[in-house]
């Protein structure tokens, strides 16, 4: 161990490449990624089915070696050590519980093998109890409780040990979504309370930014973009990044200036000849043609008027309950969505087939770097 441990990432994963098999049907699991995940850090590694995050998951686990690179928990290299020495655990999709024990003899389990006294064993399987909220099914069968409850019981069992971090692999597929949701809340309490490192694979990209410190979102085995929930949904800086999580307008246009200095800011002229500021994406750009993004909770829809930034024909209309979609057919060609709140006992202001005018807000257009 060498440095400052307070200030060494949980994770490091650095040029890590996974390949399996060889020959022309091998297959780059994960190709040259770097990532550090912060101590106490909630990280969750999001992306489509295929795109390498599990084998990611695995490689920090033990369960699997990278073919290159290589992952240090803490400052010391863990690529090639087995998983019964790493303190890391893992939660399954399937929970994995023994259904011949309790609650309590579940949770205990990794505490027993690790040879601990068995009152030390009983105080922390009270805690874990106490801290999943499950006292009261202490000595329950694992079989007889509901799916929820086995979650929990998975939680507490992996907890117990007091591992530095915590593996999550897609833990709450399997949930309705009411369930979801709470446990979606309950995991993030789990990781402040305990302040052990959660790291959690998903590819929901809702259960993505309502829990996570910060994310990254993966694709073909290549870390695209990590960041906060915040930056990842108003500044993806490329298309799979901003067309995977949340819905969004792609917009075609000239990058005709960049301002001086740090700002990442720019001018952006579009189809309609409308001049409006822009946002960057790290690193260097040129001048010329681009793509950039704007959410639809970002643009606002008003009666056709001169200063409008778009303008276009409201093609339908798509009532949410809680917001309501416009669809515009642009008047320079293409489709965009304008998302807009509703008010209590407001009347449907456009109706299909009016012309109208959009109003981005400002500071709302990113440009992307693909």
């Amino acid at each position: 161990m060498h440095g400052n441990l307070e200030a060494m990432p949980a994770i490091s994963a650095n040029l890590v490449t996974k390949i399996f098999g060889a020959g022309p049907g091998s297959v780059t699991a994960l190709d040259n990624v770097s990532i550090d995940i912060q101590r106490n850090e909630f990280f969750t590694l999001l992306g489509p089915s295929g795109c390498g995050k599990t084998t990611l998951l695995r490689l920090i686990a033990g369960f699997d070696h990278p073919t290159s690179g290589r992952i240090d928990l803490e400052g010391s290299d863990i690529s090639y050590l087995p998983p019964f020495r790493r303190p890391v655990n893992t939660v399954f999709q399937s929970y994995a519980l023994f259904p011949h024990m309790s609650v309590a003899e579940n949770i205990g389990f990794g505490l027993k093998m690790l040879g601990k006294p068995g009152a030390e064993i009983d105080a922390e399987v009270d805690a874990m109890l106490k801290l999943v909220k499950m006292e009261a099914m202490r000595d329950r069968s694992t079989a007889q409780i509901s799916g929820g409850q086995q979650q929990r019981v998975a939680l507490a069992r992996a907890l117990a040990p007091k591992p530095k971090v915590l593996l999550l692999d897609e833990p709450l597929s399997a949930l309705d979504l009411t369930l979801r949701k709470e446990m979606q809340i309950e995991l993030k309490r789990l990781q402040h309370e305990t302040g052990i490192t959660f790291v959690f694979v998903t590819h929901d990209q809702e259960e993505a930014l309502t829990m996570s410190d910060r994310i990254a979102v993966m694709s073909a085995g290549k870390v695209l973009q990590v960041g906060s929930p915040r930056d990842i949904y108003d500044r993806p800086s490329r298309r799979f990044v901003a067309d995977f999580i949340g819905e969004t307008n792609f917009m075609d246009a000239d990058l005709v200036s960049i301002a001086k200095g740090a700002s990442r800011k720019a001018s952006l002229k579009l189809a309609s000849g409308k001049q409006i500021a822009a946002s960057l994406p790290e690193g260097d750009m040129a001048l010329g043609k681009v793509t950039a993004v704007v959410r639809p909770e970002h643009a606002t829809l008003t009666a056709p008027k001169a200063s409008s930034v778009l303008s276009g024909t409201l093609e339908t209309v798509v009532y949410f309950g809680t917001d309501t979609h416009y669809h515009v057919a642009l008047a320079t060609g293409g489709m965009f969505t304008v998302r807009m709140q509703n008010a209590r006992g407001q009347s449907g202001e456009f109706a299909q087939g009016d012309k109208v005018g959009i109003d981005i807000e400002a500071g709302a257009t990113q440009v992307l770097r693909d």
